[in-house]
């Protein structure tokens, strides 16, 4: 099943509010997934790409885990010397062995296929799985609730993308996950977006 589709979070203007609602820092990388059978583990591009060869410490760390079989869906980053995603280093590609996994969803876990499960639970699977693997493969911090307007806001003057709130009931179905991203307009991945289409 490592070819399903990703569910993509969608553009809003603002960050939802109420208590059904999960908010993460949104890093600034590539998606992948990193799918680990046995001793065989690839790292997949959002596109379908091998990039195994590329990411060689997301797979170190996934080889090493105790767990034989599971698909982690995530963002691929280089972290500067402040914890935050930097893009360019990313994109150089003079920094692929540092480069790690922002974890934020598991979709399969010993042969389960886990997408009908609602996120809160997949993110509980999740935290065990990573639990005392903080480098390599690291879980994506995440706020609950009503707290989501003021992260945004705190996100911002950090100097971060911005955030991408989701609905901890729904399943992981790219039709109706209900996945929103708010981007800070004064990041340079707000640039990049706004060039694209110049």
């Amino acid at each position: 099943m490592r070819n399903f589709e990703y569910c993509k979070p969608v553009l809003a203007k603002a960050v939802p509010t109420g208590p059904d609602w999960i908010h993460e820092v949104k890093y600034d990388g590539y998606r992948g997934r990193i799918v680990r059978d046995g001793r065989d583990v690839k790292l997949l591009s959002k596109s379908g790409l091998d990039w195994t060869w590329r990411y060689p410490f997301i797979v170190e760390t996934a080889l090493k885990m105790k767990q034989q079989q599971f698909i982690i869906d995530g963002e691929i980053c280089v972290l500067d010397v402040q914890g935050v995603s930097d893009f360019n280093a990313l994109h150089s590609n003079r920094h692929n062995e540092e480069a790690q996994l922002y974890a934020f969803d598991l979709v399969a876990i010993d042969g389960d296929d886990l997408r009908d499960m609602p996120l809160f639970e997949r993110k509980a699977r999740l935290g065990k799985l990573l639990k005392g693997r903080p480098e390599g493969i690291f879980v994506a911090p995440f706020e609950a609730g009503e707290i989501g307007p003021g992260l945004f806001e705190a996100a911002c003057r950090m100097g971060l993308e911005g955030l991408v709130s989701k609905h901890r009931e729904r399943r992981y179905r790219p039709r109706s996950c209900d996945w929103i991203k708010v981007k800070n307009r004064k990041h340079p991945a707000f640039s990049r977006v706004m060039d694209s289409f110049a």
